[in-house]
């Protein structure tokens, strides 16, 4: 594959939790690495150059919208999204699978694909393996990923299995219509609620030397000790020399716990989007700055954070922007919530490196509580 490869640099000797470096052709990522998602070829409210300043290494844009708007035809046209949103580090593009199984009205399921009416107009649509590789290639990403069937939660186990298998099939349909050297083209591990199901799909997946794998289909209303159960039924058939990239997937708990069960890659829209609520992420669980008990707190949203808001305004401050309904205090708790995210992974990537995941993790659990996020 065309300037991408996976390096894996150290295995944690108590959890097995991973620290490597992939390589691709816009640039180096050191994982275990959280990216935020830049749905519509933009990370809410964050420019390019602030993502930049908080050190995100990649971030992910979504097939399914850039289809829909503004069409990849105009992409291409402008160079490819990297140019189109003037970004220069590495980029992953979903496969859409998720957003039309979610989001898509009237759809209707075949196995040549699926048939369904935009959210935007109700223009009738359709997405295929084919198409949905034809839109990533235009689009220019580093890294595509297959498209999938992903099943509901909850679901019974024939459900799953069909769900699964048709991903298999469609993965081979993926791998055939792929043209370009220069994307890794990754699949995804399926299977639903059921380890059986998960560890067949991750053999089969393993046998085909994929340049890396998606986990998809989790973190869908499940319970997360079932994510988890998930991740350890799969972590043995899981190729030790490719990335491993767990989809949708990014609260703080989360990044810690799926770390030490040996993912590699995380993405979710959870740090933006409760920023536009008012809350902030800290070491100590959530903290809602709209309150009325932070109207006269003139500390930063977390001691010792080296974000721009933190650096530069108070919480007074930042809850006054919010009562004045001022774009500014969802731009200013967006760039911390990142960095919160980007500065935690440093740091379990260190901690990997000295061997000490385990204790991170033991604390990290102790300071916040679990399921705060």
């Amino acid at each position: 594959m065309k300037n991408f490869q996976f390096e894996l640099l150290h295995v944690d000797k108590h959890t097995g939790a991973r620290r490597g470096r992939l390589h691709t052709p816009h640039g180096d990522i050191e994982t275990p690495v959280y990216m935020p998602v830049g749905t519509q070829a933009t990370v809410k409210t964050v420019s390019p150059d602030e993502l930049y300043d908080m050190d995100a290494q990649i971030i992910l844009s979504n097939t399914y919208h850039l289809h829909l708007r503004p069409g990849e035809a105009l992409v291409k046209e402008a160079g490819g999204l990297h140019k189109f949103m003037n970004w220069k580090r590495p980029i992953l593009t979903d496969s859409g699978g998720f957003q039309v199984f979610s989001l898509a009205a009237l759809r209707k399921v075949s196995e040549k694909g699926v048939s369904f009416r935009s959210h935007l107009d109700g223009s009738a649509r359709f997405l295929s393996p084919e198409v949905s590789i034809g839109i990533q290639e235009a689009l220019g990403s580093d890294i595509m990923m297959q498209f999938d069937e992903c099943s509901a939660w909850p679901c019974d186990h024939t459900q799953a299995k069909f769900a699964m298998e048709r991903t298999l099939r469609w993965l081979d349909r993926c791998m055939k219509a792929k043209t370009r050297d220069d994307q890794a083209l990754f699949g995804i591990v399926q299977g639903a609620f059921y380890a059986d199901l998960r560890v067949e799909c991750a053999k089969e997946m393993a046998r085909l030397d994929l340049p890396g794998l998606g986990i998809g289909g989790l973190s869908v209303g499940e319970p997360k000790s079932v994510m988890y159960e998930m991740l350890e039924a799969i972590r043995p058939y899981m190729p030790e020399n490719k990335p491993r990239y767990l989809m949708g997937v990014g609260s703080p708990d989360c990044l810690v716990e799926g770390t030490i069960r040996g993912v590699d890659m995380f993405d979710c829209v959870l740090a933006t989007r409760v920023a536009r609520n008012g809350t902030a992420f800290t070491r100590r669980g959530r903290l809602v700055v709209r309150n009325a008990a932070y109207a006269h707190d003139f500390g930063p949203l977390e001691e010792g954070c080296d974000c721009y808001a933190c650096r530069n305004f108070s919480r007074a401050y930042i809850r006054h922007l919010f009562k004045a309904e001022e774009i500014l205090a969802l731009r200013l708790i967006s760039i911390h919530n990142l960095r919160f995210l980007i500065r935690l992974m440093e740091e379990i990537r260190q901690a990997i490196e000295t061997d000490s995941m385990a204790d991170f993790a033991r604390d990290f659990t102790a300071l916040n509580g679990k399921d705060t996020w």
